[in-house]
């Protein structure tokens, strides 16, 4: 097994420590003692990161530094990465992940990001670079995708993502290892399945039922943000790893049907769906549908803040059109589990991790807390 110099503890650098995956993992390592030291590396502070309190803590410890970066940059990408004492392992978990943004824009803050951190990991030589890429790879309903199989990315993220994925291999020296999640959700979270949260919560302030393009069989798998955080952990520290890509997708097999119904048990709301008919006519003019939906959950959230007292919240009910297409997140879970040992300790999404997740918003005041009543 490949150990930190001298079997000290590791040295590591998380990229992107502010975002919702880095911050647990930030949590994961220094709440398990795994680490002498952890550099978060972020164009993000943290005071402006919609970090919880245990979240804020963590910037306080005396084995953590923060480090300002822009890794699109390669000069800050390398004042990024400069260090008098070894690295031990570099965690990739930054990139652009914004929805709506253009081509070019996600082709530098995920393909040129990348690829600068990787190069610089591999010049530094380190043990293990861990790559978080995208499960969006896969539009079938009929078999989940396997990580041999070849990619059909249907978000721009997962495009570059993939892209990102072939240069690893063209690095001399890097042994690298990656990782492909599912929708991943949890504490922090902001885009997985928080819009869902967000609209379930909007059906109930206007008393209504909710409705859903396509219908309850759409496949969209999850992850546990916190198994998010152990496997990268797991990953980097054995040696069949490397050279190695991994689903990163919990044994639930979900679908809009299974979310759907927690969502409504959390709001205590009914939910239906428009069908494949209805849906299939709105596709031809998706741009209207996408504006319509959008247009009728902003201004009730936005009600039900204001009455609350929520004054300002980086959470909204805007699903961005690519992800409302009748399109399949279904990956072949296994891999990971039974070539490695890895056990999910959220083998399933359950409405009590849903609920730790609005009690955590609403802590933060970024919810209206009648609403979670």
């Amino acid at each position: 097994m490949a150990t930190p110099t001298c079997d000290k503890k590791a040295r590591v650098i998380v990229l992107g420590g502010c975002g919702f995956i880095g911050r647990n993992l930030v949590e994961y390592l220094l709440d398990n003692d795994l680490v002498s030291y952890v550099r978060v590396v972020d164009k993000v502070p943290p005071q402006t990161a919609w970090l919880n309190t245990k979240h804020q803590r963590l910037f306080e410890n005396p084995l953590l530094e923060f480090k300002s970066a822009n890794l699109i940059n390669i000069a800050s990408c390398q004042n990024a990465f400069s260090s008098d004492e070894p690295i031990d392992y570099v965690f990739n978990c930054a990139g652009e992940t914004k929805s709506s943004l253009t081509d070019p824009v996600y082709k530098e803050g995920i393909y040129k990001l990348s690829v600068n951190c990787a190069q610089l990991a591999a010049k530094i030589k380190v043990l293990r670079y861990v790559e978080i890429s995208s499960g969006h790879l896969n539009v079938s309903e009929k078999t989940p995708h396997k990580e041999e199989d070849a990619g059909e990315p249907w978000t721009f993220v997962a495009k570059y993502k993939l892209q990102v994925e072939h240069e690893l291999k063209n690095i001399p020296d890097l042994k690298y290892t990656i990782l492909r999640p599912a929708i991943v959700y949890g504490c922090g979270d902001k885009t997985g399945l928080a819009p869902r949260l967000v609209v379930g919560a909007v059906y109930k302030h206007l008393g209504e039922m909710m409705k859903l393009l396509w219908g309850p069989d759409l496949h969209m798998n999850t992850v546990h943000v916190r198994d998010v955080a152990r496997a990268i952990w797991h990953v980097a520290n054995r040696p069949e790893t490397i050279g190695q890509t991994y689903n990163l997708v919990d044994e639930g097999d979900s679908t809009q049907g299974s979310i759907s119904a927690i969502v409504s048990e959390l709001f205590n709301i009914n939910h239906d769906y428009w069908g494949t008919t209805l849906s299939t006519l709105a596709k031809t003019d998706m741009n209207s549908v996408v504006e319509e939906v959008n247009d009728k959950h902003m201004g009730p959230w936005a009600e039900a803040c204001r009455k609350d007292g929520v004054e300002n919240s980086p959470l909204s009910p805007y699903i961005d059109q690519e992800l409302l297409y009748n399109k399949h997140l279904y990956l072949q879970s296994g891999k990971l589990s039974n070539t490695t040992g890895f056990t999910y300790l959220y083998p399933k999404l359950t409405k009590d991790a849903l609920t730790e997740v609005l009690d955590d918003y609403v802590s933060m005041r970024i919810f209206p807390h009648s609403l979670v009543l």
